[in-house]
């Protein structure tokens, strides 16, 4: 492998004699004499095979060529300093890496706006996102395969803090039959008609919550499925409130009117897997996301 024969320093007098205008300038800058900043030059431009300053009067610019190396030299100085920097985070056991796994329950958005936070102040820590449904999201607790989990359970041995509330109640399309049945409709009216149902996405002990055992049944992976299918007319479904807000303001999807106004409200929970060993990336993001959702679950 070669070796570079200009250095750090003298790309970063280069670009420092450019940003300032001039060698006292960027001395001053670098808290360097003038002299060596101009020593430095000079070797940086015996190294290259056509000059990439010019001086004009007192001011030194850009040659063709020096303004394509400046662009370079730029990007390389804030690789080295992102360098550094992620050596520092290493040393203070910062993770390279946070997994957040996110039940199907939970609306995305307020999730992505504190992953956007975070990613803004910590643009080095990449995020993942596992996106479980039911005994998934408590496999992904039990096994920690993710640092952070928003759950509607806590497995026990784990603490989580409650972060909100998903109101699950249960829609079909405006012209749906059930909507001709005298209200109020009951468990056993419910029966008779096709469910909409999410498939378990765990591998270990599979679920079947919220399915009330209707005679027809039409599993889907997602939530984003589970809407479109009803919006379809292919059945019913308990679906999150604040996920299909939209829907039921236009007219897309229709509350079921069941007996004594029923519906499902599932607590949900924040855990972190290694609790009080998490890392200080993970805890991080634990604060950003705690800004995302209401002090009161609603």
């Amino acid at each position: 492998m070669k070796i570079p024969k200009i250095n750090l320093e003298q790309w970063a007098a280069f670009k420092a004699v450019v940003d300032e205008g001039s060698f006292a300038k960027a001395a001053e800058q670098l808290n360097k004499s003038q002299s060596s900043v101009s020593y430095m030059l000079a070797n940086l431009q015996k190294q290259l095979p056509a000059p990439v300053l010019m001086l004009q009067g007192r001011k030194a610019v850009l040659t063709e060529s020096g303004k394509v190396l400046y662009r370079h030299a730029k990007n390389l100085l804030e690789s080295a300093l992102n360098i550094e920097q992620t050596a520092a985070h290493l040393a203070m056991g910062w993770e390279s890496e946070v997994t957040i796994a996110v039940d199907g329950l939970m609306p995305i958005e307020p999730v992505l706006a504190a992953i956007e936070q975070f990613s803004n102040q910590h643009p080095k820590t990449r995020i993942r996102i596992l996106e479980t449904v039911l005994s998934a999201t408590e496999e992904a607790i039990l096994e920690k395969t993710a640092d952070i989990v928003l759950t509607p359970k806590i497995v026990p041995g784990f603490l989580g803090t409650p972060i909100t509330t998903a109101t699950m109640i249960a829609v079909a399309h405006p012209k749906h039959s059930l909507f001709n049945l005298t209200p109020p409709i009951n468990h056993e009216d419910l029966k008779q008609y096709r469910q909409i149902v999410i498939r378990d996405s765990g591998v270990k002990r599979q679920q079947d919550a919220g399915w009330l055992a209707a005679e027809q049944r039409l599993t889907v992976t997602s939530p984003d499925t589970s809407i479109k299918a009803v919006k379809a007319g292919i059945g019913f479904a308990f679906l999150p409130q604040a996920m299909i807000q939209f829907e039921l303001t236009h007219n897309q999807l229709k509350q079921i009117p069941l007996s004594q106004n029923a519906y499902r409200a599932l607590p949900i929970y924040l855990v972190q897997t290694k609790q009080d060993d998490s890392g200080p990336a993970t805890k991080k993001l634990v604060d950003c996301l705690l800004e995302q959702f209401p002090l009161t679950p609603t």
